[in-house]
């Protein structure tokens, strides 16, 4: 199923995925580690700009920029089912998600790296592995698309 989504692509967006009714898969480390590996497998896969990422618990957030002709939901719809399949432990995300034009990208990474921080996982955004913030996985500049 695709999302209606009036913006697909061609924006910097802040896109939010939940887990289905908020069950904490990436609290394992092993599919933590997954979700990002897979993260840069579709962006192999369907080319688009990642500024900045969390992996938390039940939920994960992404600031992307996605160059037509690919489209957010055609990237987050592989994300997903590819995810699944590669964890292996039945469908466990909620069917949408939820996407946010950004003006202000620096605000937007602010919050995506303190997301860690503020549900009490790590005291600094650095410290926690599964985000942008812990310096451990490559993004794209700010600066460079949009």
């Amino acid at each position: 199923m695709t999302q209606r989504h009036f913006v697909q692509n061609d924006h910097r967006m802040l896109v939010t995925t939940n887990t289905r009714d908020r069950r904490p898969v990436f609290a394992d480390p092993v599919h933590a580690r997954e979700a990002v590996e897979h993260l840069y497998r579709v962006q192999q896969e369907m080319p688009f700009c990642l500024f900045g990422f969390v992996i938390m618990p039940d939920h994960c957030h992404f600031l992307v920029y996605v160059p037509a002709p690919a489209t957010v939901s055609e990237c987050m719809r592989t994300y997903k089912m590819g995810l699944t399949f590669q964890i292996g432990i039945g469908a466990f995300w909620q069917p949408r998600f939820h996407i946010r034009l950004v003006e202000d990208s620096s605000a937007a990474l602010r919050y995506i790296h303190f997301n860690p921080v503020k549900a009490g996982l790590c005291e600094n955004p650095e410290d926690y592995p599964w985000s942008s913030a812990s310096g451990r996985w490559d993004v794209t500049e700010l600066g460079m698309v949009g």
